[in-house]
């Protein structure tokens, strides 16, 4: 029961990292030492267990696919989406700076992680490195796209950014606010549209499984290399996630609200004299620092579980 719980926490800080645009779940799994587990548990839910169920029966599937552990982690990480999700609506809405603020310092910890995971560097790998962050830098400076919403692009969505979410660096959030499905679905959340949520759901299923078994594969095969490229992507994420930001265009939600549309880094000073808004720098930086320390533990509590 000790290992379910801590399990099912660590589902609700993936949780809670997924619901905002520019976190990843993923990170989350990474720092707290479970994303090889995460991604060979996913692996094995496949056809091949079909013979295995009628051979050996239920139990048998549920062990071979560490179905406790993934039941405890989506129980948290669905916990996490429904319980959050108005609250970081309210809180990326009123107190944007401070939000922004305190999940920047929790990706640098994040990235300098990651870093510490490789043991010999190389011109490749440093290669690795920049081409990720070249990667993530890409898909942040994407504009929204402007689907119509229905069932099949809701579908598709889910499909789509369940890949990000099970890549650190790289936010399903962010790629739903890309794809013009963000607001959509976290509405569907607060107000628990149980058609659009099964749909969703769906589709993140098909793309889970797809995608796990590449994954899961790379880092077999070329865990260095794919472990620098994933750290690029952290890296590459730092630029979505800068607190100071100046709203170029808006955009009409589907609740008829009006959102940034494009926005633009600025450093605080001058944030400042653009807005004429107080930058926050100090609370800023305190929040930069709890989500640095935040991960710090994290790292702390992780290797010693596993020690």
């Amino acid at each position: 029961m000790k290992t379910h719980l801590l399990t099912f926490l660590k589902g609700i800080a993936m949780g809670s990292a997924d619901v905002v645009p520019g976190v990843s779940g993923g990170t989350i799994a990474f720092i707290t030492g479970i994303y090889d587990t995460l991604l060979e548990s996913i692996r094995r839910v496949n056809p091949s267990i079909i013979p295995l169920w009628r051979k050996e029966g239920f139990k048998a599937v549920w062990q071979y696919v560490n179905g406790s552990f993934l039941l405890a982690l989506l129980s948290g990480i669905l916990l996490a989406i429904f319980t959050l999700a108005k609250g970081v609506t309210w809180g990326l809405t009123n107190h944007p700076i401070v939000l922004w603020s305190f999940f920047f310092g929790l990706i640098v910890a994040s990235a300098i992680h990651m870093i510490k995971q490789v043991e010999q560097w190389s011109l490749a790998r440093m290669a690795m490195v920049v081409f990720g962050a070249l990667f993530a830098w890409q898909i942040t400076m994407a504009n929204p796209l402007a689907f119509e919403v229905n069932l099949f692009t809701v579908f598709a969505s889910g499909a789509i950014a369940i890949c990000a979410m099970i890549l650190p660096g790289i936010s399903g959030s962010l790629i739903l606010l890309i794809l013009g499905m963000y607001s959509t679905v976290l509405s569907a959340a607060k107000q628990f549209d149980v058609v659009t949520l099964a749909v969703f759901a769906l589709g993140c299923l098909i793309g889970l499984l797809s995608f796990s078994h590449l994954l899961s594969w790379l880092l077999r095969r070329f865990r260095e290399l794919t472990i620098t490229f994933l750290t690029g992507l952290i890296i590459g994420a730092l630029v979505k996630i800068w607190p100071w930001k100046e709203v170029i265009s808006w955009r009409i939600n589907s609740a008829g609200e009006q959102v940034p549309l494009i926005e633009k880094n600025l450093l605080p000073w001058v944030y400042e004299t653009v807005t004429s808004q107080p930058s926050q720098l100090t609370i800023a930086v305190v929040m930069m620092v709890v989500g640095f320390m935040l991960v710090l533990a994290m790292e702390k509590v992780a290797y010693k579980l596993a020690d």
